[in-house]
């Protein structure tokens, strides 16, 4: 398998692994701001048009889920307008496109796992601007995936995970919400999958990705609260001895009044990838250990 990749966003938490776990398949442009500008997405197309790449990855966002409520143009810009311009300038180069969603694209009233059937309903501008995303990238009517992922995190840029074992270090007690529910998604196995997904394509990658077009969930396995989460990383710590934290102590969302409402429980139920590439995230745990083990 030899393909021409167009990258999009490669020093991001996921871009930076995409770029190393893709490079075995084959050319790869890789580009990122400032050299392309979500904001003025004809730059990013006239990069595609003049690489003709067989698959494009939009990995890509802006994530800034406060930042956004006063920012919504900037977030609709990136999130919204600019995936369904790229999916438009993939369809006409024949190439296929990949895209990234978000759990927040549910308000996470459902009281369960999410399935790619189930409405969304977002709750702040950052997921409404996604969900735009998605409905723009689906408009092109070309050979598009869309995976919804959650809680993404790596150590090589501040995430969740890097948040705690700092805080570890200068506080005795952590709080930690209990009611907010998803699935802790290590960037590096996100992108080793993503990989994967590609060397499982016959040579006309394109047409293989128009047959299985359509949405689908892709979170790390199993589901936790950002407490448990934040009790795994203690657990996992390469260098507990540095830890000041002697107790993590339950909280709720409402004690951390926030600009963007958040959803409660918006773990997603990844069967249907599995089902249909034969793939599957590990344990959220698991790559947890792993991602740590390393650090």
């Amino acid at each position: 398998m030899h393909l021409r990749i167009v990258l999009l966003g490669k020093t991001g938490q996921l871009g930076w692994e995409l770029r190393r776990t893709l490079a075995p398949l084959g050319d790869i442009l890789a580009l990122d701001y400032p050299q392309i500008d979500l904001t003025q997405p004809d730059q990013a197309c006239l990069a595609i048009r003049q690489a003709r790449p067989q698959v494009i990855i939009n990995a890509t966002a802006y994530t800034a889920v406060d930042q956004a409520e006063g920012e919504r143009d900037k977030a609709m810009a990136i999130n919204a307008h600019a995936p369904g311009l790229l999916a438009q300038e993939a369809a006409r180069l024949g190439a296929a496109f990949i895209h990234f969603s978000t759990d927040y694209v549910f308000d996470g009233a459902k009281g369960s796992d999410y399935l790619e059937s189930d409405p969304p309903n977002p709750l702040n501008v950052y997921g409404l601007s996604k969900l735009e995303g998605e409905r723009a990238v689906q408009s092109a009517n070309g050979a598009s995936l869309i995976l919804r992922t959650s809680w993404v995190y790596s150590l090589r840029r501040e995430s969740f995970v890097t948040k705690v074992l700092k805080w570890a270090r200068q506080k005795q007690v952590l709080r930690m919400v209990t009611d907010q529910v998803a699935n802790p998604t290590s960037a590096r196995m996100l992108a080793q999958v993503t990989a994967l997904l590609l060397t499982k394509s016959p040579p006309n990658t394109p047409d293989w990705i128009r047959e299985h077009c359509g949405i689908y969930h892709l979170a790390g396995s199993g589901i936790a609260s950002r407490k448990d989460w934040a009790e795994a990383i203690l657990a996992y710590d390469p260098r507990p001895a540095e830890q000041l934290t002697h107790k993590i102590e339950p909280a709720l969302t409402a004690d951390f009044p926030s600009p963007a409402q958040r959803p409660l429980h918006s773990a997603l139920n990844c069967d249907l990838f599995e089902r249909t590439f034969g793939l599957q995230l590990p344990d959220w745990r698991l790559a947890l250990e792993l991602e740590l083990a390393q650090a």
